[in-house]
């Protein structure tokens, strides 16, 4: 009987006990973006993400980390008291960057092999703390070692055509550090305020003041900005103002400088000047030189001949200043003739090593010519991984000239990135470089067609991965990573994949309502409602118009479904998301705007193929409804768009030649975005609508 009052009294006391302690712990989901080197998950620790609340850090140590999570961390000088504790140890046997994070029963360390290692091992924990939150569980158990493969991950800002709002860029940079993207090449052109040059500032450029403070805070988060300075072409910006244009190669077109006058390597001296001013803490000087041919004003030298001698020149001046100047590496290959091969992934070794023999003492005859302290930049955005790119990299490297890789995240696009922001030609590269043991990778951002700068972020997260962590995650499981970092952990599953289904109604909407691929070339036709702007109905011979687009009709038809779709799945989407809400918004003024040529598209069917007078004058008011639908919905994604976004030029700005047909330099307004839909509207009024006696009444 007393040892059954013994058995029952410890029973009892067991059952207190456990019934003081928290539910059984759980494991949760995490998924760190970029991946780590290495990691192991052993279990589930004590800590939840209310119990981490203190931090030590070594006294010596300065940074910033725009944290939410991390910033409700108190500080302490009591190493036991803290959760979470930082060191830096130089002889951690990591590269450069790396770190170690060690989660136990009761804290977190990291160490970092420098200061940087240790802000992204905060980085690192931050996400854990952020999956933890959450899915309400604690931290994993786990030991981390980590560090990047390529030591320079670099984004490409390009603001030639907008700025986007100053405290946007600010936000960025918290982003891209959060990623561990290191550096950013801004390509400045007329969005600096020059002193000794005003004429060329735009005026809604950033001052230079304003560009040193931005360079300080992204220094504080281990990122350097460099700035890209136009030159030899691309230099419309410069070229188009009255009193510029007798440096012009050509009188007649503001493209390109003439190398062999030395005012202009006086004004691109001033101009690098002042961009390394307000870029103080940047290793690098873009020097441009892309896509030029020169002519000498009739001297005997050869277009390769000028370009050397104008590259030698600036190259020159960068080294004086402490730069190293990069440039841009297509014209040299394409005088050479083995531009082509670089970009065809359909030729064999055999063939690439064919051209090379027959034209590379093309190269060789001006080798000597080729400056060494420049980095030439082998730039491919669609087959990195051909073989005649692979070969071009390997020329200047064998040949004792420094090489450095650019992928893209944006090109030619309009509206959104393609190609599922290009993530796979993006890992090609990114493989590719640290397969040759390159310093690092350019993510270049074109804004010619100038889509909302937050539908490059996809992108720039597969960047972020492919260049620290090499290939570790395929691309399907990187999408869910970004969904989960970038949105919330219940957004995982692939059936909130939306992005990659949008891109199908963009590239439609790109010349639904057009003959032809004509949007960028609507600005400088003659006639472009007649000449560009789909035919319409005859009210006096209905029936045939739909039936001589009828391929186009259907595929209106299916886009329309997919839109619904894609439109339904944002909308969950938004209702769930944890963070970046913008982000979501703009994607969905995205696929309304691509859902209106669709709508338009199938109005003007139901209009042709009416079999009734009730029903022609029912079609009829659709047709006309579609005005005040494109104004409401114009008005809603401008809204949107310039919350963050500098929608319009500047009352004073001079728009250059535009040679390249950029959307975003066709007028000061933002009335390039909607250029075709304009266009669109005006002649169904003109033609459809008008003298329709129901419209009267």
């Amino acid at each position: 009987m007393t040892y059954n009052i013994k058995n029952l009294l410890v029973l009892v006391s067991l059952t207190f006990v456990f019934s003081c302690h928290k539910e059984p712990r759980q494991l949760g989901d995490f998924a760190l973006l970029p991946t780590p080197s290495e990691y192991n998950y052993l279990g589930v620790s004590g800590l939840g993400y209310h119990s981490v609340n203190y931090f030590y850090i070594d006294k010596d140590v300065q940074f910033a980390l725009k944290s939410n999570l991390l910033n409700n961390l108190k500080k302490t000088e009591e190493i036991k008291k803290a959760q979470v504790i930082g060191t830096i140890d130089q002889s951690l046997d990591v590269k450069p960057e790396g770190y170690t994070l060690v989660v136990s029963d009761k804290n977190v360390t990291i160490t970092g092999k420098d200061q940087a290692g240790l802000f992204y091992g905060l980085a690192t924990l931050e996400q854990l703390l952020e999956d933890a939150k959450e899915q309400e569980v604690n931290l994993p158990l786990c030991r981390i070692e980590d560090f990047p493969e390529l030591a320079y991950r670099s984004v490409h800002l390009d603001i030639k055509h907008h700025t986007e709002k100053l405290d946007y860029y600010y936000t960025l940079l918290d982003k891209l550090s959060s990623y561990k993207v290191n550096a950013i090449i801004v390509e400045l052109e007329d969005k600096i305020k020059y002193i000794k040059h005003p004429k060329i500032a735009s005026a809604d450029a950033f001052s230079i003041e304003e560009w040193q403070k931005l360079s300080n805070y992204a220094k504080e988060r281990n990122i350097e900005i460099s700035p890209l300075v136009q030159g030899l072409g691309h230099v419309s910006f410069i070229l188009k103002h009255e009193a510029y244009k007798e440096l012009r190669d050509d009188p007649e077109s503001d493209w390109a400088f003439n190398p062999l006058d030395p005012r202009t390597y006086q004004l691109q001296f001033d101009l690098y000047d002042e961009a390394m001013k307000a870029t103080p803490h940047g290793k690098y000087l873009h020097i441009g030189g892309d896509e030029v041919e020169t002519t000498g004003r009739g001297t005997d030298k050869s277009p390769l001949e000028l370009q050397l001698l104008w590259l030698n020149k600036v190259s020159q001046y960068a080294s004086d200043h402490g730069r190293i100047p990069i440039f841009w590496d297509d014209m040299p290959l394409r005088h050479a003739g083995v531009y082509g091969a670089m970009f065809n992934p359909d030729l064999n070794q055999a063939q690439v090593d064919s051209i090379w023999n027959e034209n590379e003492h093309k190269l060789l005859k001006s080798l000597d010519q080729f400056p060494k302290n420049c980095i030439y930049m082998r730039w491919n955005y669609w087959a990195p991984q051909a073989l005649g790119n692979v070969k071009a990299m390997q020329w200047f490297t064998d040949n004792g000239l420094q090489a450095m890789g650019a992928t893209a995240g944006q090109t030619r696009w309009c509206l959104m990135p393609q190609n599922e922001s290009n993530i796979s030609n993006i890992k090609s590269f990114a493989e590719g470089s640290i397969k040759s043991n390159l310093n690092g990778l350019l993510l270049t951002l074109w804004d010619d067609d100038s889509p909302h700068f937050e539908l490059y972020t996809r992108g720039i997260l597969a960047f972020a991965e492919y260049t620290w962590a090499g290939n570790k995650t395929s691309i399907e499981k990187l999408k869910s990573n970004y969904r989960q970092r970038e949105y919330a952990h219940a957004l995982v599953d692939s059936s909130f994949a939306f992005i990659d289904q949008l891109e199908t109604p963009v590239a439609f909407w790109k010349n639904a309502l057009l003959n032809g691929n004509n949007r960028n070339y609507l600005q400088g036709m003659k006639y472009p409602i007649n000449n560009a702007v789909i035919d319409l109905p005859n009210k006096d011979n209905l029936g045939v118009w739909h039936t001589k687009h009828k391929e186009r009709l259907e595929r209106a038809a299916k886009l329309l479904q997919q839109s619904d779709t894609i439109a339904n799945r944002i909308a969950v989407m938004k209702s769930k998301a944890k963070r970046n809400a913008y982000n979501l918004e703009i994607y969905e003024q995205v696929n309304k705007l691509s859902r209106f040529p669709l709508k338009a598209l199938l109005a003007l069917q139901t209009y042709d193929s009416a079999k009734s007078e009730n029903e022609k004058l029912k079609a009829i008011a659709v047709l006309n409804n579609l005005n005040s639908d494109f104004e409401a919905l114009r008005k809603e994604f401008q809204s949107v768009y310039s919350k963050t976004r500098i929608l319009t030029k500047p009352a004073d700005y001079i728009l250059d030649q535009d040679h390249h047909v950029h959307l975003a330099n066709q007028s000061l307004s933002f009335d390039w975005q909607f250029k075709a839909e304009l266009l669109f509207l005006e002649k169904l009024n003109n033609n459809v609508l008008r003298d329709i006696p129901a419209l009267k009444k």
